[in-house]
C-alpha cells in the first residue's frame, strides 16, 4: 500500500513563490515609503503606480504560494 507523501518538486515550488513573495512585500511599501517622501521629483506617480503593482503581486504571490504548498501535501495534481 502506497503512503501518502509531500511532491517535493512541487513543494520546492511554492517555496519559490513565497520566497518572491517575500521579496516584493519589502519592495513594495519602501518604494511606496520613498515615492511619498518625494512628491516633487517627476517620477512621482511612475514610482507610486509601480509599488502598489509590486504590492499587488506580493498578494498574489502570497495566495499563490500558499495554494501550491497546500497542493503538494495533499496531491492535488
Amino acid at each position: 500500500m502506497e503512503t501518502d507523501r509531500t511532491d517535493k518538486e512541487i513543494l520546492r515550488k511554492g517555496l519559490r513563490q513565497m520566497g518572491i513573495c517575500l521579496l516584493l512585500m519589502f519592495t513594495g511599501p519602501i518604494l511606496l515609503y520613498v515615492s511619498f517622501s518625494n512628491k516633487e521629483k517627476t517620477l512621482y506617480i511612475p514610482l507610486i503606480i509601480v509599488s502598489i503593482i509590486l504590492c499587488f503581486l506580493a498578494i498574489f504571490f502570497l495566495f499563490k504560494g500558499i495554494n501550491t504548498i497546500l497542493d503538494s501535501m495533499f496531491n492535488k495534481k
